[in-house]
């Protein structure tokens, strides 16, 4: 879990765009981001086995 003070320095505006850092928008962790889903890889994972996320299904062969 991110600290408080961390995912709202992430969200405001930097001085300069390659500043920013993305955060996951459920728990707010920096690391194993997706940037197609805005979720770190954790949440990801979660919130796809319980089904929250349409068209994506665990990989079975």
């Amino acid at each position: 879990m991110a600290r408080t003070a961390m995912i709202v320095k992430a969200e405001r505006k930097p001085k300069f765009m390659t500043r920013a850092k993305n955060r996951c928008k459920v728990c707010g962790r920096a690391r194993g981001f997706l940037r197609k889903f805005k979720l770190c890889r954790i949440c990801f994972r979660q919130l796809s086995l319980g089904g929250y996320i349409p068209g994506i299904t665990k990989a079975s062969w």
